[in-house]
């Protein structure tokens, strides 16, 4: 295995994707990507440039993919697969400057599975979450799919369906609460009636709030533990972080990361887990200003999400634990077209609108919708391995 040494970090390049500038030159750019990469014939899958990368103005380089699949456009790679496609296929990109020097590359590659993998078969499946997953737009993204032909029958797991609401006519339900995170869900015990006042995995044991995943399957699943659990966290973890901090809320983060999917795969040993790699943010710094004033910039936060998927992306490349893998949800999102926006006047005195993103880090109904692609396709693939 060939391990080179590149800002900083140890990156195994048979591993992962890895980033390479040219030769005696400082990387500018910053590239990484997931081991893996999944797909389902005709859901689009999507890598898009600016989320594999670094770097202030992504416009200024050219992304360059080499693959016998798909369509290299500017912004991103696209692939729509047939049912002819199934298989693995090897997935390169260079990124060139505008003196045609390449830069940085790197590698992954993309498995489409069957798509009837695991028809028949019946499962169950808690989503956790942070706002993104309170919102339900992505869990009922993954119900949708999951109606369709060629599918199991699936059972969701959760307390609620939104902001403490029952589970839904069709019973799309999960745990994700605004503002929360590793830490979170494995600490939160206060007083109150909010939802959000107590962890759901925890209970008073010997007068101490301690994770007791079983008392939630009995609660919630009928004593059974769940067959697929996805968890999407991170956001909360380093929003806040600067360049000096993140390495310890990172760290901070993982800890409670390595306390709560250790209890879910000591009571539910057979279940698959999915983690997602942290979503990046909105394309534009308006959005950040319409949220936050003056409070965080979007360069900030995209640094820190950037440095959590690094380190998330190197921490599982040695997981043994074949039950808990990655779900590289950041690379299928459209930042620039998947987040809301507000029709406004150009400045106070122009009776002229324009449009301008005003959520950071919270996307719109189709950006959700990308998001809930991502964790099917990964379902799919799991399915696909059950013989």
């Amino acid at each position: 295995m060939k391990i080179i040494l590149m800002t900083g970090v140890l990156v195994a390049a048979a591993i992962y994707g890895f980033c390479a500038g040219a030769e005696g030159e400082k990387n500018p750019i910053n590239l990484q990507l997931p081991p893996e990469i999944y797909a389902v014939p005709d859901r689009e899958t999507n890598v898009y440039f600016d989320n594999i990368v670094l770097t202030l103005n992504p416009d200024i380089y050219f992304f360059d993919v080499d693959c016998a699949k798909g369509r290299n456009d500017a912004k991103r790679w696209r692939f729509v697969p047939a049912a002819g496609d199934i298989g693995e296929i090897p997935w390169k990109v260079r990124v060139l400057d505008s003196e045609n020097r390449v830069v940085a590359q790197g590698e992954t590659k993309i498995i489409t599975v069957p798509k009837n993998a695991g028809e028949g078969k019946s499962i169950s499946l808690l989503i956790v979450g942070d706002s993104l997953t309170g919102a339900t737009f992505y869990p009922r993204r993954i119900n949708e799919l999951f109606k369709m032909p060629g599918n199991p029958a699936v059972k969701f797991v959760g307390s609620h369906a939104g902001g403490g609401k029952p589970a839904e006519a069709d019973g799309v339900c999960h745990e994700g609460y605004g503002g929360w995170s590793w830490w979170a869900f494995c600490s939160t015990w206060t007083d109150g009636t909010d939802p959000r006042a107590r962890s759901k995995f925890l209970t008073l044991k010997n007068g101490k709030p301690t994770l007791d995943f079983k008392a939630y399957c009995d609660q919630y699943n009928n004593g059974m533990p769940p067959d697929f659990i996805t968890v999407m966290l991170g956001t909360n973890d380093v929003f806040a972080a600067t360049d000096e901090t993140i390495d310890g809320q990172i760290k901070t983060a993982f800890q409670y990361m390595d306390m709560l999917l250790g209890e879910f795969s000591r009571v539910a040993p057979q279940a698959k887990i999915g983690v997602a790699l942290t979503v990046p943010p909105a394309h534009s710094q308006d959005a950040f200003g319409s949220n936050y004033n003056c409070g965080q910039t979007r360069w900030q936060y995209k640094r820190n999400q950037y440095r959590l998927v690094q380190a998330m992306i190197k921490k599982f490349s040695g997981n043994k634990d074949k039950n808990i893998s990655l779900i590289p949800v950041y690379l299928n999102l459209d930042c620039e077209n998947g987040f809301p926006v507000s029709n406004e006047p150009i400045v106070q005195v122009s009776t002229e609108k324009t449009i301008r993103q005003c959520n950071g880090v919270h996307p719109s109904e189709t950006g959700y919708r990308q998001i809930g692609d991502s964790f099917y396709c990964w379902m799919k693939y799991q399915l696909s391995l059950d013989k």
